[in-house]
């Protein structure tokens, strides 16, 4: 028989490897304390929690060991440097099986309780997950929910907030030929009791100077489905008008960008816009946000 400490083998890093065990082969430890019982008891946070702290990685109770953590000990056991051998601890796996946890985002809101095998799976999609700063100028690391993110953007960013749903803003600047993917702009608007974010800036578009303008919704993209959105730029007697759906802050600034979902203007255009020698771009943008039917 192999020796050396066991592990376990963590579900969240190889589901494919390791399926739940049959209902069966499960410790149920409700078994002879009330067999007439006609519901399940919700599980004791305590004890719930105890046991998912047995299960955190490295564990030095009992020398287990995630399969996460297993590769990074270079076969070493953490706790006794004894040599790793390929023995699964069973028995953990099946209390892992039986587990119900509280999602992450607990305090954000959320109230579930989860079979440890699905936890990260609603996670991934869970709607109280916080969102990140939608500000595109900095490398900015804050996250939490909307009304947070609002004063975030407000106090630390000192972005423009404004009330209604039309817009009207003139971007200036005196050399436009210096593109360097610069964030120029963000302007945030209140309104049908939602926050949009519109975002103008200069970018190469392969070797072409261009400027783009988008608008992205503060929530999840379900909710930003529910609004669409009209940009118009122009001078001369010329314009280009665009007319989309606003993305939500789930995809980043850049991932937007990127798939040039907006309204995109080379450079050339508009200069010849802003009219005058060409030498200083003074682009004027308009629209509107308005909510589907």
């Amino acid at each position: 028989m192999a020796s050396g400490p066991s592990y376990f083998d963590d579900p969240r890093n190889k589901p494919e490897v390791i399926d739940p065990p049959p209902i069966e082969d499960v410790l149920d430890v409700r078994e002879n304390v009330n067999e007439n019982a006609q519901s399940a008891p919700k599980p004791n946070p305590a004890v719930t929690s105890g046991v998912r702290e047995l299960l955190e990685c490295p564990c030095s109770n009992g020398h287990t060991l995630c399969s996460a953590c297993k590769p990074r000990m270079h076969n070493r056991c953490p706790t006794c440097r004894h040599e790793l051998g390929n023995i699964r601890c069973l028995a953990l796996e099946k209390v892992a099986a039986s587990l119900e946890l509280p999602c992450k985002y607990q305090g954000f809101g959320c109230i579930g309780i989860h079979p440890y095998y699905s936890k990260l799976k609603h996670e991934s999609q869970c709607a109280f997950r916080p969102y990140n700063c939608p500000y595109a100028g900095s490398d900015c690391s804050a996250v939490g929910d909307i009304p947070f993110l609002v004063s975030h953007l407000k106090d630390d960013h000192k972005v423009d907030m404004h009330n209604g749903s039309t817009f009207n803003h003139r971007y200036v600047k005196s050399n436009p030929h210096e593109v360097e993917n610069a964030t120029w702009m963000l302007t945030v608007f209140s309104c049908f009791g939602q926050y949009f974010c519109l975002h103008f800036e200069a970018f190469q578009l392969g070797m072409a100077p261009v400027y783009i303008a988008f608008l992205r919704f503060m929530g999840d993209d379900n909710e930003a489905k529910n609004y669409s959105y009209s940009l118009e730029v122009g001078g001369n007697g010329r314009k280009v008008v665009w007319q989309g759906v606003p993305r939500s802050i789930r995809d980043s600034h850049r991932k937007v960008r990127d798939s040039f979902d907006g309204l995109i203007v080379q450079r050339n255009m508009a200069l010849f816009f802003s009219g005058g020698d060409r030498k200083e771009l003074k682009l004027r943008v308009t629209g509107r946000i308005w909510k589907e039917q």
